[in-house]
């Protein structure tokens, strides 16, 4: 795991960005017999024993996998237990056709999406073409944020998630456009599919320099598409005269909960007056 999924740059991104990210012992939380006669032979001689009745502790303990040697946890800022993957069964059949580095960010993702891997019965298989799962097999760059577009290259597609904020406000997830290349301007064109976790999203367009909004409705957007389902879609359309900068805005909407997450795939175009 540290060899690979562990050590990929983009990896050590979007867990840094999204994650507080620690490990503990199976020795030090005693875990099977053996482990429990070494620990207690260990404290003997000490006043104070590590104590397993924390709730981070029992957590942990929760999403243990029988027989496992190393488990991939996911666990809620409430300590709610998000996903659990035994490491020896992670890159199964079930991920077939994804590098190590694409299907450990696979499970991160589907664990902030609500999908809840590795529990309930739970999988991270694509169950259908609607479910944003299946984003990853096109070999999309998740988490990437900025992207610049050119006449060679004038369609780019950004995976990512966002949050849900309180009623009146703006939580956004921030997508940097740059269409500085298109010199005669064009048409700025973004297709919008929101995943398969409950809540909807709401998308709104500003120009680079805009110092975007944190409550209210959002009138100095040039642009939106909001309330957008699960496993919706909705497009942005914005014609500009001038190559420039722009910023996108993904949140959640109103009538959401607050603090829900859903995924989303933003394919981003520009068609130039040329064209």
């Amino acid at each position: 795991m540290r060899a690979v999924a562990l050590s990929d740059e983009q990896n050590i991104a979007f867990l840094n960005e999204n994650f507080i990210n620690t490990w503990i012992s199976n020795v030090e939380l005693r875990r099977t017999p053996r482990k429990r006669a070494f620990m207690t032979r260990r404290f003997q001689d000490e006043s104070k024993t590590f104590d397993r009745s924390y709730p981070l502790a029992q957590a942990i303990m929760k999403g243990w996998n029988e027989h496992s040697p190393v488990d991939c946890l996911i666990l809620s800022p409430e300590l709610e237990l998000m996903a659990s993957m035994p490491l020896n069964d992670f890159f199964d059949t079930e991920l077939e056709g994804l590098g190590d580095e694409e299907a450990y960010l696979f499970f991160l993702e589907a664990s902030l999406a609500g999908k809840k891997p590795g529990l309930d019965g739970s999988t991270l298989k694509p169950q259908s073409t609607t479910d944003w799962n299946v984003f990853f097999n096109s070999g999309i760059v998740v988490n990437s944020l900025k992207i610049a577009l050119t006449h060679e290259r004038p369609e780019q597609e950004v995976l990512n998630i966002f949050q849900t904020p309180e009623s009146g406000y703006q939580d956004y997830t921030v997508v940097e456009i740059d269409t500085t290349a298109f010199e005669d301007g064009g048409m700025l064109i973004i297709d919008i599919s929101v995943g398969g976790a409950e809540p909807a999203g709401s998308f709104d367009l500003y120009s680079g320099d805009s110092e975007l909004p944190t409550e209210g409705v959002p009138q100095d957007a040039l642009a939106s598409a909001w309330g957008v389902p699960s496993c919706k879609n909705g497009i942005i359309k914005y014609p500009f005269e001038r190559g420039g900068f722009f910023k996108l805005g993904a949140t959640g909407d109103w009538f959401s909960e607050k603090g829900s997450i859903n995924a989303f795939l933003a394919k981003v175009s520009v068609k130039s007056e040329t064209e």
